[in-house]
């Protein structure tokens, strides 16, 4: 992961969102929230309007609609957030209470060794399986010169 703050806290908030939700509860299982934990926003489902752009940088439109779940706490001074996709509290909640830890300098190590890192080799394992699935579906198209 980058070393700037701000990025780091972008790469982690992204993994714990795509996070397998059974992964995350098992990782997070060793940290359970303190009583000063306060939830500032339940965790809320709705509906999220997706934005595209033509080729990329052309006008935007909009895409379609996804179903996310946001949740936000605040635990002790650091207040994390969380959207995930789709319907599971339980995943917004667990992410959203990640991101407050991982702010706490005196937490930050063994948040990151015990559920970031983990999650990481998950999820890269999980796109390597995906991504030696599309190889082996490949088809090589080539064309024949006819000879006129």
């Amino acid at each position: 992961m980058d070393t700037s703050p701000n990025l780091a806290r972008a790469q982690w908030m992204s993994l714990l969102a795509q996070a397998d939700p059974a992964e995350l509860i098992a990782a997070m299982g060793a940290f359970a929230p303190p009583a000063d934990a306060a939830w500032l926003r339940p965790a809320q489902t709705g509906l999220y309007m997706m934005r595209g752009r033509v080729g990329g940088t052309g006008p935007q439109f909009n895409f379609g609609e996804i179903t996310v779940t946001r949740c936000s706490v605040q635990v002790g001074d650091h207040i994390g957030h969380a959207w995930v996709r789709g319907t599971q509290a339980r995943h917004a909640e667990l992410a959203a209470f990640a991101d407050a830890l991982m702010q706490d300098p005196a937490q930050a190590s063994q948040v990151r060794s015990q559920v970031i890192e983990p999650l990481q080799r998950a999820l890269d394992e999980r796109r390597d399986v995906e991504s030696r699935k599309a190889a082996a579906s490949k088809v090589e198209f080539f064309t024949v010169v006819r000879g006129e």
